[in-house]
């Protein structure tokens, strides 16, 4: 373990910013003050002005192990977080076999152990039938509880009335909702089916995902929440329309949250005939007006949370037809870029986005001693030049999958460096490949 002083650096954190040198010893933040003097042995990092954020905490990514290992892996996708400045993720369960086990949930812990690049945790996954074991989760072992209460795959799209009533009722972990109405969905598809066949437009995935199918699914999930006290967070918000069921202000006491995802923030439905099915995704990117609505309440904490839902496809499978190309975007390599973009733009304060992508998530899952620069909590770090625009190749794309729909953007800046419990994974367009993340705690 390398004990490093960072030096000249912006630091953003808890509603400020301030120039200020940090201490890095033994993986955590020993110190923070204006002007601290190097000590004997240790490594001296100079930030040259930079921007040093707490790590971004992506509480919503799909990295597809086990069982879809030609799309993605543990080892690939956390080498991109890496890269993207993202230091802690947590990882959704729809894989192969699907996480819906407490055996299942530690067989990918000890995959997470043995490859993951940054910090990790796993959730737990509803069923039709599981709710047995979802009474029986150690709240101080996953993130939360994962419900498709919208079209998934295999066996994981919770639609009975009574188990969705059971789990609201009995989960003994934070609800985490995919809110999209199966029936509206269905009824949609057939009408452009009837239409167009399978080769429906690319254009027409958010009239057929629609926002109606959207607010149908959150106002269900919201009801059953209120009815039982639940503790509920709405991942992915992609309406305008869905703004008003939650309110804004401070993450902290809140009991129903809301989150959505960057490329909700940088895309609109015009962007459709540009990319096709590279920005198919569910829910679907909708409107401008959405993008600029769901933007404002990123900015007033009506949403509490900017993640990214990255689901990689190969190429090949974005190319099919309407019906059988995949829903799911590449993103954590470039999701922190991507939202400081809305910074430069003037729509988000960078004290508001560092609380959006790194405190809010630590503080809704309670995740122990991360998400803030603090001293005393692991020094998951990450530095961002605000002076050097950078713009996306494909030949830089670390994810599996090879490809980012934001191939050709120029950002205004720039990961410099990315510290994990204190060491340095990216730095100067390098990973150390030696570095490892830690299993996330929660104090619940």
């Amino acid at each position: 373990m390398t004990n490093r002083l960072v030096t000249n650096a912006l630091l953003v954190n808890e509603g400020r910013r301030f120039e200020a040198d940090l201490r890095i010893r033994d993986g955590r933040i020993e110190r923070i003050d204006a002007s601290l003097a190097a000590l004997p042995g240790e490594e001296v990092f100079d930030a040259a002005g930079a921007w040093l954020l707490p790590g971004m905490i992506d509480d919503q990514v799909h990295f597809r192990e086990p069982g879809l290992e030609h799309k993605a892996d543990i080892a690939s996708e956390s080498r991109a977080c890496l890269a993207g400045g993202i230091t802690s993720f947590m990882e959704m369960p729809n894989t192969r076999p699907p996480a819906v086990t407490r055996e299942a949930i530690e067989d990918k812990y000890r995959r997470g152990a043995e490859h993951a690049r940054v910090n990790y945790a796993f959730y737990f996954g509803a069923t039709n039938d599981n709710i047995g074991e979802i009474r029986a989760i150690d709240p101080a072992t996953v993130p939360g509880l994962k419900v498709f209460m919208g079209a998934s795959t295999g066996n994981m799209l919770v639609d009975d009335p009574a188990v969705l009533d059971a789990i609201f009722r009995d989960a003994p972990v934070p609800i985490i909702t995919h809110c999209e109405d199966t029936p509206t969905i269905l009824a949609n598809e057939e009408k452009a089916r009837a239409q167009w066949g399978d080769d429906i437009p690319a254009a027409q995935h958010p009239l057929i995902r629609s926002r109606e199918a959207c607010i149908r699914s959150t106002r269900l999930a919201i009801e059953l929440a209120r009815r039982h006290g639940s503790r509920l967070h709405v991942l992915h918000i992609s309406t305008a329309d869905e703004l008003a069921l939650f309110e804004p202000g401070p993450v902290a006491g809140k009991r129903i949250t809301a989150e959505t995802c960057v490329h909700f923030l940088h895309f609109c439905d015009a962007d459709y005939e540009r990319l096709g099915h590279l920005i198919k995704c569910n829910p679907a990117i909708k409107t401008a007006d959405d993008r600029e609505r769901i933007t404002a309440a990123v900015a007033d904490s009506r949403i509490d949370v900017l993640a990214t839902d990255h689901a990689p496809h190969l190429l090949e499978e974005k190319r099919n037809p309407y019906t059988s190309a995949p829903s799911g975007l590449p993103l954590v390599q470039f999701a922190l870029q991507c939202a400081l973009e809305r910074v430069f733009d003037g729509k988000l304060t960078l004290e508001r986005m560092v609380e959006a992508v790194s405190h809010a998530p630590a503080t809704l899952f309670g995740v122990r001693e991360r998400g803030y620069l603090r001293e005393g909590h692991a020094a998951d770090l990450v530095l961002v030049d605000p002076r050097k625009p950078h713009t996306v190749t494909r030949e830089e794309v670390l994810s599996k999958c090879a490809w980012s729909p934001f191939e050709g953007t120029t950002f205004r800046s720039s990961i410099v460096a990315t510290f994990v419990n204190g060491r340095l994974g990216w730095h100067a367009g390098r990973i150390d490949d030696g570095v490892r993340g830690q299993r996330l705690a929660f104090d619940r």
